[in-house]
């Protein structure tokens, strides 16, 4: 995988709990999206304080972390040339309420906390976020 062609998204607890997986996911293949590696999981609150620690001190993390590990999650790889970009339009502003119409967190979160889905904000982030989810031998 080359640096700026793969992004990693998270599917949140509440999206998989309230069972759009599968919506979520025909949306990501339809933006032309290829998933390179997938796993369904739950996040104990050490590995979801570990996965968020850039945002520690933050007034939300404590309240992430705890709903991270509150339940399943989906993560996956996800390639296209030009992919963090890609997929922060496709997904939306954090808020649902401030997202734009077709937006996946305007589908299918309900809050600023409970926003669906997690994506890559950077080249960088995309790396080490992949990394702490997948070992090279899951990635295809």
């Amino acid at each position: 995988m080359e640096k700026g062609n793969y992004t990693l998204t998270l599917i949140k607890p509440y999206a998989v709990q309230h069972g759009f997986v599968g919506p979520i996911l025909a949306r990501i293949n339809g933006a032309g999206f290829r998933i390179s590696a997938m796993k369904y999981l739950q996040l104990s609150l050490e590995q979801s304080q570990a996965f968020y620690q850039v945002h520690r001190g933050k007034p939300f993390y404590e309240r992430l972390c705890k709903f991270m590990a509150s339940g399943p999650i989906v993560a996956a790889i996800l390639e296209k040339p030009g992919a963090v970009d890609d997929y922060r339009r496709l997904i939306g502003a954090t808020d649902p309420k401030q997202a734009d119409e077709g937006t996946l967190r305007k589908l299918f979160g309900r809050s600023i906390e409970s926003n669906a889905v997690h994506g890559s904000d950077s080249d960088d982030n995309a790396e080490r976020e992949s990394n702490f989810f997948f070992s090279l031998l899951e990635r295809f």
